[in-house]
Parts: structure tokens; sequence; C-alpha cells
């Protein structure tokens, strides 16, 4: 194995729990309700395989429950396949669980002593690192106080700084970096950047698609316990992204076909609550606005160098309206407006007496906004501003850009050196 150039070999593994419907927890209940032990056999890994190169940063990413963290556990053995090999190349060190071997009653300094000699380390090998440790975890004045008197942000310091200083071979991270401040996230980060330099292997399992692609060399997709795809981090996730979107936007079309109703002005369930997601009269009602391709298909991903078209389909509940003025927004996951505008700024007027149906297609340059999640909103409202369908979140879509800038939008600029 030493020479094979792979620090981790996953053969053909599986992995199924059981998972007991209604189990006695006593042995008096065990004795007398014994039908009640059944179980259900869960497969949750079904025969994966995959190699990580040393030096190699691998990203895991799929949906909950996918069997991501189960992978990583089997590759720290803290369990076992139930079938298939696991071959690990190197000292590992693994941030699975916040606080895992932690004692809550020991101080911090001793269960940094305690976690370390799990990961392999001597006692001298401790002692030479531990001014480094508590140093990185930025709690020397709490070092010596009970770990169950820290929060969790402490927890995740004192863990991470332990992980990060065994000189590890090969490092495991589970989800660990989204808890803690903005600065420590930032201090952790740089320091698996310089890791990553080192040449130590690093296997990461996050919903952060950004970190995925800008961290990590490749990307494995598991799904429903397969391996989907497995290649460059770039390509994967846009391609997760782009499969994410499309069952959301099966999950939003089944709602609202679901709430889809004859309008009624005394239907008790109509809501005017502007911080509900979709609230209105429903004199006019959105049967579809769907973001279209150049080929003149529905897409829930687009590139920003691509135009951004929007295709509306309405219908009219009400026949005594007369005129109805069309709204869409744009934000982003965490609800910041990047941008918004509607017919009426746009001096385009929308005669609806005397019909049924009818469709608006919003066209707009490319976006020019940088990859991530964004939300699209839309609307149908009176003259008068009165909601007849608004939708805070009507989908969510993907943009996918090849600039490394930061923030929301780019630019075109051009940078020159004055000697």
């Amino acid at each position: 194995m030493s020479d094979s150039g792979y620090a981790i070999e996953v053969n053909n593994v599986y992995k199924s729990f059981k998972v007991y419907l209604d189990k006695g927890n006593t042995l008096k209940e065990r004795s007398i309700f014994s039908r009640r032990r059944k179980y259900q056999n869960r497969e949750v890994l079904k025969n994966i395989s995959f190699k990580v190169k040393k030096g190699e940063t691998v990203g895991l990413i799929g949906h909950n429950g996918c069997g991501k963290s189960t992978t990583l556990k089997l590759l720290t053995r803290i369990m076992y396949p139930d079938r298939g090999d696991i071959i690990v190349d190197g000292r590992v060190s693994s941030l699975i669980e916040l606080g895992a071997g932690f004692h809550p009653d020991m101080s911090g300094r001793e269960n940094i002593y305690i976690n370390a000699s799990i990961f392999g380390l001597t006692k001298k090998e401790i002692d030479e690192r531990l001014d480094d440790i508590i140093a990185f975890s930025e709690l020397e004045e709490f070092i010596d106080n009970p770990v169950r008197t820290y929060s969790s942000g402490m927890y995740m310091r004192l863990a991470f700084a332990v992980a990060i200083n065994v000189n590890a071979d090969i490092l495991l991270i589970d989800e660990i970096l989204s808890v803690g401040d903005e600065n420590f996230q930032v201090k952790c980060f740089e320091k698996m950047r310089e890791l990553k330099a080192a040449g130590v292997t690093i296997v990461l399992v996050t919903h952060d698609a950004g970190t995925v692609k800008t961290f990590c060399d490749r990307a494995i997709w598991i799904n429903d316990g397969e391996i989907k795809a497995d290649d460059k981090a770039i390509k994967i996730v846009d391609t997760y992204l782009a499969y994410m979107n499309e069952v959301r936007m099966e999950y939003i079309n089944e709602q609202k076909a679901k709430s889809q109703k004859p309008y009624d002005e005394n239907d008790e369930d109509i809501t005017m609550d502007p911080n509900s997601l979709h609230f209105g009269n429903r004199k006019a009602v959105i049967l579809s606005c769907n973001i279209i391709n150049k080929e003149g298909e529905g897409v829930s991903a687009i590139s920003s160098d691509d135009p951004f078209i929007l295709k509306y389909h309405y219908k009219i509940n009400d026949p005594s309206l007369e005129e109805i003025i069309i709204g869409m927004g744009i934000f982003n996951i965490d609800g910041l407006w990047i941008y918004g505008t509607n017919t009426q700024l746009a001096n385009i007027h929308i005669d609806v007496k005397g019909k049924k149906e009818g469709q608006v297609i919003f066209e707009c340059e490319p976006l020019r906004l940088l990859t991530n999640k964004y939300i699209l909103q839309c609307s149908i409202i009176e003259i008068d501003s009165t909601p007849c369908d608004y939708y805070n979140e009507y989908s969510q879509f993907n943009v996918v850009n090849s600039s490394k800038e930061s923030g929301f939008i780019t630019y075109q600029t051009n940078w020159k050196v004055v000697e």
C-alpha cells in the first residue's frame, strides 16, 4: 500500500443498520414483549468504491442521509463495513463529531492530553505541541476550566486545535467548520490550506458548495448510498446543485398545484400577510414562472455569461380585473435583496379585461452574479398595489461563474501598475 500512491482505498463497501420499530429498553420489557424487537434493515452504503491519492483534497457531497458521514466514520474505523475493504495508509486525524472524546468534568488542558493520545501521540509529543494547541484555540484564559463550562464554539476551537497539531497524514472533517465565529472559521481554513500545501490528504464532508469548489481538488457525489459522480470539484458541484434545484422545483410545483383553486373572495384560507412565503387575494394567479435558457428550455442553473429570461404564465380568476402589474426579484440565500423590477417601472401596461390567461416574458442581460444559490421572487399585483399572487420565494436557482472573485457580483475590471 505504501508504494501505491493512494492514502485511502475503498473497495466495494456495504454498510447497513438495524432500525428497530419498537425496542424494549429494560430486561423485563425484552423478556415479556419479545415480539417488539422487530426491525428494518436499512442499507446506507451500497457497493461504493473510490480512491484518494496522497496529498489530494476530496469533498463528499450529497443530500442529508445519503451516506457521507457514514463513509467518513468507516474511514476513521469508528465503525466497520458489512462487506468490502477499506485501506488507509498513514496517521489519521478526524473531526467527526464536535467534542467527541472530551470528558466534561476534566479541564481543557487534560482533554488535550486525552484527545491527542487517541490520535496516537506520546506524552512527550503532546508536551512539545501543547503551547501551539492552546495558542491556536485562543482559550488560554479558560484552558484549566472544565470543558462542560465551554460553549459549542469553544469546544470546536479546542477539538480543531488538537486535530491539526498531531502531524497527521490524513485529515477527515465532517461539517465541524460550520460552528464558531467568522474570524475563527477563516483561521481554520488558512490552517487547512497550509496542511494541504504540506501534502496532507484531506477528506471533507460539507453542504457548503463554495468550499468544495474553491478548496477541493475533487468531489464525490453520494446519492442514496451510491456514488453518482466522481470528478473535478467544480464540475461535480455544478451538476449536483442543478439536480437539487430540479428536485426542489418538483416539490414547489406540487405544492403550487395543490394550492391553486378558483377565486373566491369569501375564502377564509386566503392570506394577505406579506410575511408569508405566498400570499394574495388570488384575483389573478401565477401558473408558472420559469427561467429559460438560450434553447428555450426551462432550467434551474444558468451561466453568468448567458441572458436571464423569465417566462410567466398567468390566469385571471376575477373578470372585473382590468390591469395587472407583474414583478420579479432576486435575493441571495440569506434573504439579501440583490435586484427587483416590474412591468410598471418599465412602462409596460398589461390589459387583462375579458382575458382568462396570458403570458409575459422578461429578458435581461447576463446577471453577472458570482457562483451561488439565489432565490427568485415573482408576483402579480393590482394597479393600486394590492397583491393578487405574491411569492416571496417562488423557486431557487444556481448561477455558475468561472470567476474566483468575492461577493455577489462580478464586473469587467482592469488593473494597471503605475511605475
